[in-house]
């Protein structure tokens, strides 16, 4: 039942349309208030009213029925509520049906997203800074999944540039074959970081590194075999984090991919009359749009990020024919992004529409910004591992004698991990911080899990639920029907925000309601009736809470 189309319906304003009548009414912070609103103050320009008398006309001529029992309206609000009864039967149904489905969606059917994250740099460690466009970019295209969308999810690998000569110098100079496969990626750090504390005294190492990816470029044989060596030890390496973090790829072609791929857009910009020379270099100039020129090709004639990014973008709508393709790219990267949309609108390309930066906070250390070139990063598998151990260690100390300890510690450290990273808003900077990411209390996702584990447990003990009539609800019972009945609305506006943080959310609030009710509602109780409904709202909240959980990319326990 969709109680906001019901409402706009029955409203039924002839200067207003459904759709946009629908997409006005809200859901109010204090379920006290009602379980809709309509802020009249929307309507008062189109009606020429004042919100306060519009509500009450509205309220006079609206007609309670079977879904809708109470109508009111407060300074300008009309406050909806909904026939509880009615919205339990629903919402339980619907849950204990569809099971895993719940919650899901066929509005993306036949609809294509790409979904370019993570993003790793070839020979450099995976750390903390990378946390964020993983996890968001895994929870997106596990949520347009969820909502039937063909999903692409591309890992546009960092595989490209002069960095790449600056490591074959220094493995020739500082390395071995035998170091590299030993030390594997701290080995490829070790002398990356060494590299540039020795360029400081001989500048012209800089020049010797741009001659070996020249010579990468060119075909060089042995400088290839280096560069795909450092690729396959990097790849190996974040493979083991991504499937701690449940995180998968459909395509990992990087930017070495579009080598091939960028004379026909730089041609193409050319025939266009789009490019400039601006001190030898190519140019977009994109003043008239505010922004600084779009820099195509450098003076010596070598290819820039945008360049490369421009011809991936080709590639992805000639290859996936995308509906929308998404950059999960920190917002330092904006006006990269705005130029370069801008550059292919300008090439005639109607879907530079649908290219869309999805733009998050920077992570930074408590002691300031991580870089690479210094060895100033915090790994994220030490991260990860840090926090397995301390769960282990909590389990051990509340509940020893849990079946597989192993197995839950892992799921509920690496789900510490990732939920910590979407619970807020993901243009928010984060400040990385052990003891906040490490701890357990509060308003985490241990919480999260243990709520799944208690649910487990009453199910377990009491038994699973059978036939029951619903005649009145608790109000600790009413909170959970209603809060599992917003679970779609949720995950659908999650999807248009490219927000998994509302599900992070959600899944914290759901977990209290429950809470709430597990303490003043006694589950095994003697009357049949009332034991087998809440048995139905317990098995409900299991159900919703680990569809919410898995589309963050986080497993749930049988026990904690």
């Amino acid at each position: 039942m969709n109680y906001k189309n019901h409402i706009a319906k029955k409203l039924n304003i002839d200067s207003v349309d459904t759709p946009t009548l629908e997409s006005y009414i809200e859901i109010p912070p204090n379920l006290e208030m009602g379980d809709y609103a309509l802020p009249c103050f929307k309507l008062s320009k189109i009606l020429r009213s004042s919100p306060i008398k519009i509500a009450e006309d509205l309220k006079a001529g609206f007609v309670l029925d079977e879904y809708i029992s109470e109508c009111s309206a407060v300074n300008g609000y009309l406050n909806f509520k909904v026939n509880r009864i009615s919205l339990a039967n629903e919402v339980l149904s619907k849950v204990l049906n569809e099971k895993e489905n719940y919650g899901s969606s066929t509005i993306g059917k036949g609809k294509t997203i790409c979904i370019d994250y993570s993003s790793i740099n070839i020979a450099k460690p995976f750390h903390i800074g990378h946390l964020s466009t993983t996890v968001i970019g895994s929870a997106l295209c596990k949520i347009f999944k969820f909502l039937g969308y063909e999903v692409v999810g591309i890992n546009h690998l960092g595989d490209y540039g002069t960095q790449f000569g600056k490591l074959i110098v220094a493995f020739k100079k500082w390395s071995s074959f035998e170091a590299v496969k030993e030390g594997r990626l701290k080995e490829l750090t070790r002398i990356y970081v060494k590299f540039h504390d020795e360029a400081k005294l001989n500048p012209s190492l800089d020049d010797e590194a741009r001659r070996y990816f020249k010579l990468i470029e060119d075909g060089d044989e042995e400088s290839n075999k280096l560069f795909n060596l450092f690729k396959e030890i990097t790849l190996e390496e974040v493979d083991k984090i991504y499937k701690l973090l449940n995180v998968s790829f459909d395509s990992y072609a990087g930017e070495s991919f579009y080598n091939d791929k960028m004379a026909p857009v730089v041609e193409e910009l050319k025939e266009k009359g789009l490019i400039k020379i601006s001190d030898g270099a190519s140019i977009v100039d994109l003043e008239e749009y505010g922004m600084p020129p779009c820099l195509i090709l450098k003076s010596d004639g070598s290819t820039l990020y945008a360049t490369r990014d421009i011809a991936a973008a080709m590639y992805r709508k000639k290859t996936y024919d995308f509906d929308k393709c998404l950059y999960v790219v920190a917002y330092q990267q904006n006006l990269h992004f705005k130029q370069f949309f801008k550059v292919v609108e300008l090439m005639g390309r109607e879907w530079a529409k649908d290219l869309v930066h999805v733009a998050y906070g920077m992570v930074s250390l408590e002691s300031g910004s991580m870089s690479t070139r210094s060895g100033n990063v915090v790994l994220l598998e030490d991260v990860i591992n840090k926090t397995i151990e301390k769960a282990y260690k909590v389990i051990e100390e509340k509940n020893p004698n849990i079946k597989d300890k192993d197995h839950t510690a892992k799921a509920v450290g690496t789900g510490a991990v990732i939920f910590g990273a979407l619970c807020n808003n993901k243009i928010k900077d984060i400040v990385f911080s052990y003891d906040r990411v490490l701890s357990f209390e509060g308003e985490t996702c241990p919480y999260v899990q243990y709520t799944v584990a208690r649910c487990n447990s009453v199910l377990n003990k009491v038994g699973e639920p059978s036939q029951y009539t619903i005649s009145e609800l608790a109000e600790e019972e009413y909170d959970v029907v209603s809060t599992l009945s917003k679970f779609g609305e949720i995950v659908q506006s999650a999807s248009k925000n490219y927000e998994p943080s509302l599900i992070t959310r959600y899944a914290l609030e759901l977990s209290g309601v429950f809470n709430k009710f597990y303490m003043n509602c006694k589950i095994a109780c003697d009357d049949d009736n009332a034991k087998n409904l809440r048995l139905a709202l317990t098995k409900s909240v299991k159900i919703t809470l680990t569809n919410a959980l898995n589309l963050l990319g986080i497993e749930t326990v049988e026990e904690m």
